[in-house]
């Protein structure tokens, strides 16, 4: 049975701003929620744009009564999409759809030549989640105060305002030791690494070590600086650290929070023991502190820079925690390294946008930065847990790692299963998922997929991974 608040034809409810042309049908024979059902639509329509940003949606009763269902179904439906970012809710002012509920299909569906495709890419976080209007209301602040002198170049080290606000936030929420001066801003997280490494080179580093498997973007850009890069195996404690002794290079680049890929996170022996080999090998450890702002099943872990503040760099970005198009990046610096640091920005670029600079400084220090992680943890945590649930249906004999923290899931396939072919796959029926290939040094690494979900919802992950499910059932039968 199946019960709708309207056909297309004018509404007579005086006290709804439903729009005439948006049809919401429930079907109670339907094996889905109600609750389900009717925010599946509403989402459906609000990314669309046949609900655009602004629209004021009917109050809870007065839907409720024209649907013919509980209050309370509507009530929970409005609630979830609030939560997922794409309502807004105020007493005596109705439910409104947020401007950054609109989703760009090229966004967020686009795929290489098919404009429907769901795209499980490692990493990525929601674009729709980005707290736009307060950003907005922020970065026209900062704006303001800026006098006519601050709008100058930007220099090398970067905005005071936003390297005191990360020294407060850093030091609070992540351990990390550091003071404005030793504070770098960089234009996001590789330039961080890039220009570090060519420190290092100027300074007689001829080799740095890496975590294998690790984001090959980092390999590939290290290796253009013309840095030989040595891998070293990580299990489920991280680097294997007593390899080092044996290697003649002068840094290890790490990810000890949460290790792309494999979501390994390094032990606190290991933490121990890479902090005494920088120590006795006057060597440097560069930190990368990826995803560890996103953690769902373990307590958090501090940085690794707070043991050793003369001896690893510390670098962070801002592409995960709000979003990419974002170009902020941060590394707080030993203090004989930032100057010859220093010297590469500058001749780099000169200096990062002195204008998103003094806006993220601002958004952080009112607490947005908080506010806005303690949103999305929940949401992001409801896919990750998705994507778990689905996974254990469609690819039952596959091992999923890495699962308490980040953004994406590093699924271990079976020795049988031919990555490149699963992908490919695919990508035919509409699914852009990511292969853990390019992250390994070894050219013939086990197989295993890097599934993002930061940027999908739930329907479309379940969805998604029901037909990854039988193109992975379809592959074993001619295994």
């Amino acid at each position: 049975m199946s019960r709708s608040n309207g056909s297309g034809s004018k509404q007579t409810n005086s006290d709804s701003g439903f729009p005439t042309d948006i049809l919401v049908a429930i079907d109670t024979s339907d094996r889905r929620g109600l609750r389900e059902q009717l925010q599946q639509q509403l989402r459906s329509a609000i990314q669309q744009g046949t609900l655009p940003a602004g629209t004021e949606l009917p109050p809870t009763r007065t839907l409720a009564r024209d649907l013919g269902v509980a209050r309370s179904v509507v009530v929970d439906a409005y609630e979830q999409l609030a939560a997922d970012g794409y309502l807004a809710g105020r007493q005596g002012s109705g439910t409104r759809v947020l401007p950054t509920a609109r989703r760009e299909p090229d966004r967020r569906t686009a795929g290489s030549g098919n404009a429907h495709a769901v795209r499980f890419l490692g990493g990525l976080p929601d674009p729709a989640l980005f707290p736009r209007a307060e950003w907005l209301r922020h970065y026209r602040a900062a704006l303001a105060a800026l006098s006519n002198h601050d709008l100058a170049y930007p220099g090398p080290l970067g905005a005071l305002p936003l390297r005191e606000a990360l020294t407060n936030y850093l030091g609070r929420v992540r351990g990390v030791v550091v003071s404005p001066d030793r504070m770098l801003v960089s234009t996001g997280l590789t330039q961080a690494i890039v220009v570090v490494c060519r420190a290092l080179r100027r300074r007689g580093v001829e080799a740095i070590a890496m975590e294998d498997p690790c984001f090959g973007l980092h390999r590939d850009a290290i290796i253009n600086i013309g840095l030989r890069v040595v891998p070293v195996p990580i299990d489920e404690d991280g680097i294997d650290v007593a390899r080092l002794a044996d290697l003649s290079v002068g840094a290890v680049l790490v990810a000890p929070a949460h290790s792309y890929p494999t979501g390994a996170v390094l032990s606190a022996a290991r933490r121990a023991a890479l902090v005494e080999w920088a120590q006795t090998s006057d060597g440097l450890v560069i930190e990368d502190d990826y995803d560890a702002e996103f953690r769902y099943d373990r307590a958090p872990i501090g940085a690794l820079q707070g043991l050793a503040p003369e001896r690893v760099a510390y670098a962070g970005c801002a592409s995960k925690t709000l979003t990419p198009a974002l170009r902020l990046g941060w590394i707080a610096l030993p203090r004989w390294l930032i100057d010859d640091v220093m010297r590469e920005k500058l001749l780099d670029d000169m200096g990062t946008s002195m204008l998103e600079q003094v806006a993220l400084a601002r958004f952080i220090d009112a607490g947005a930065l908080g506010r806005h992680l303690r949103r999305v943890r929940p949401i992001y945590r409801r896919r990750r847990d998705a994507v778990l649930e689905s996974l254990a249906t469609a690819l039952p004999d596959a091992q999923p790692k890495g699962i308490a923290a980040g953004l994406h899931v590093y699924v271990e396939l079976p020795a049988w299963c031919d990555e490149s072919a699963l992908i490919e796959s695919a990508g035919a029926k509409g699914l852009l998922i990511g292969g853990a290939r390019w992250a390994w040094s070894n050219p013939s690494p086990p197989p295993a997929l890097v599934l993002g979900y930061g940027a999908i919802n739930e329907t479309a992950i379940r969805s998604g991974l029901a037909v990854l499910g039988s193109i992975y059932e379809r592959l074993a039968r001619g295994s």
